[in-house]
């Protein structure tokens, strides 16, 4: 397998405080990483560098090739990214929104109509096509989002916490989505997510972060198994709760970010979903 991304003591600091610090990963062609953490770990603040949205304070990544400070533009042109943030127009037909997307993508004419209408039917929009997209359901618009996002047909897919805000029953149909993303395109993804259950069904490899720096990364199995005794839970089976738990210690991390915000993210992007 090749290697799609490939990081070098990739850092970010914000005044005296470092959001991520010195980070050294690679992710393969074909699979999905996942990339976990507290709040306030860095996961959000690495995206933003990888997809450009970011200067980096240190270090340097390269996608397909294409280093992320000497070459921005290419770099945007082989990456899509899903954020928390809504980044569907509630005013506008599913269509539509994909309409704007593939120009700024700069997808071919003769080719926009067909990848359009692909991008909606893979995603099961195709008969919401021309459906005002507030009257879509939570899981309908974060499948749209995704649908925006693969127009251009990129080598790695970003997806930021990509079922926040989903009941149980929209998340699972959401993962059967990016399940066939890479089956079908063979699409590399990149998520970070907070359902431990969400990384071990869908991750082929995970990178555990915590106050900035990547502090284990493995298969879900291998993680497990670094830590079956040395949990005491009487026998029972370790699961990615207790790998999280294990190496990120607390969970509440006072690092000077504002988890306050954090949570007003998340309930202001559960609220419009939902």
């Amino acid at each position: 397998m090749t290697t799609v991304l490939q990081t070098d003591q990739l850092g970010r600091r914000f005044d005296k405080f470092w959001a991520v610090d010195d980070l050294n990963i690679g992710v393969e062609t074909g699979e999905v990483f996942g990339l976990l953490g507290p709040n306030g770990a860095g996961k959000s603040t690495t995206i933003k560098m990888l997809t450009t949205l970011l200067s980096p304070s240190t270090g340097t990544a390269t996608i397909a090739g294409h280093d992320i400070k000497r070459q921005p533009a290419m770099v945007r042109r082989v990456v899509g990214y899903v954020p928390q943030i809504l980044s569907a127009d509630g005013n506008m037909t599913g269509y539509e929104n994909l309409l704007i997307f593939a120009k700024l993508y700069d997808v071919p004419r003769r080719e926009l109509k067909a990848r359009l209408t692909e991008a909606l039917e893979f995603m099961g929009l195709g008969e919401a096509t021309h459906k005002i997209v507030r009257n879509y359901s939570g899981g309908m618009v974060r499948r749209l989002e995704i649908a925006q996002s693969m127009l251009h047909r990129p080598r790695l897919l970003f997806l930021d916490e990509p079922t926040v805000g989903l009941d149980p029953v929209a998340r699972k149909a959401v993962w059967g989505h990016i399940q066939e993303l890479k089956t079908q395109f063979g699409m590399t993804i990149l998520l970070t997510t907070h359902y431990m259950e969400e990384a071990d069904v869908l991750c082929n490899r995970i990178a555990i972060m915590h106050r900035g720096r990547v502090v284990a990364c493995d298969t879900p199995a291998t993680l497990k198994s670094s830590v079956e005794g040395k949990q005491a839970k009487s026998g029972e089976n370790v699961n990615l709760d207790d790998v999280f738990a294990y190496y990120t210690g607390d969970q509440f991390v006072e690092n000077g970010s504002s988890t306050y915000r954090d949570i007003a993210r998340t309930r202001r992007t559960a609220r419009r979903l939902g």
